[in-house]
């Protein structure tokens, strides 16, 4: 897991091929005007979902972890509060992995709450478990899907 400002983000591009290309675009984007939905930036190996979410409590919200792809969550609207436990200490599974998604669901909770500021983002790799969306109201957010 990685939480940092996105003015420093130019020190993650040797991480992964992609990071490049996805940091470019967060850079030079107007993140507010982004329209709803998934865009792709490098077909199935690189893109985003811009959301908008109705906030959850820690206790609402859903511990998920993925296989395929490593995510850049950015909030572009409020701040928002996310989850993190390292993926071998999870062990309350409430949905199996979904190979179309991407994604399995557990009922365990976070062992820390990440503060993710307007202006920060925060990569979350298959090994991180990430309870996202701990937010009072609606929240809009950018999540970067980049192809492990």
């Amino acid at each position: 897991m990685i939480l940092d400002s996105l003015n420093n983000s130019e020190l993650y591009l040797s991480i992964h091929p992609h990071f490049k290309q996805a940091f470019n675009f967060l850079r030079n984007s107007n993140l507010l005007e982004l329209p709803l939905g998934k865009t792709e930036l490098d077909g199935e190996n690189l893109f985003f979902n811009v959301v908008e979410i109705i906030g959850k409590t820690s206790e609402e919200a859903k511990m998920e972890t993925h296989k395929k792809y490593i995510d850049i969550q950015i909030p572009i609207s409020t701040s928002e509060k996310i989850g993190w436990i390292s993926g071998n200490k999870l062990t309350q599974p409430i949905e199996s992995y979904n190979v179309d998604k991407d994604v399995a669901f557990f009922a365990d909770k976070a062992s820390n709450l990440i503060n993710v500021q307007l202006g920060e983002f925060v990569v979350f790799f298959p090994q991180d478990g990430h309870q996202p969306g701990i937010v009072e109201g609606q929240i809009k957010k950018i999540i970067i899907k980049v192809l492990v």
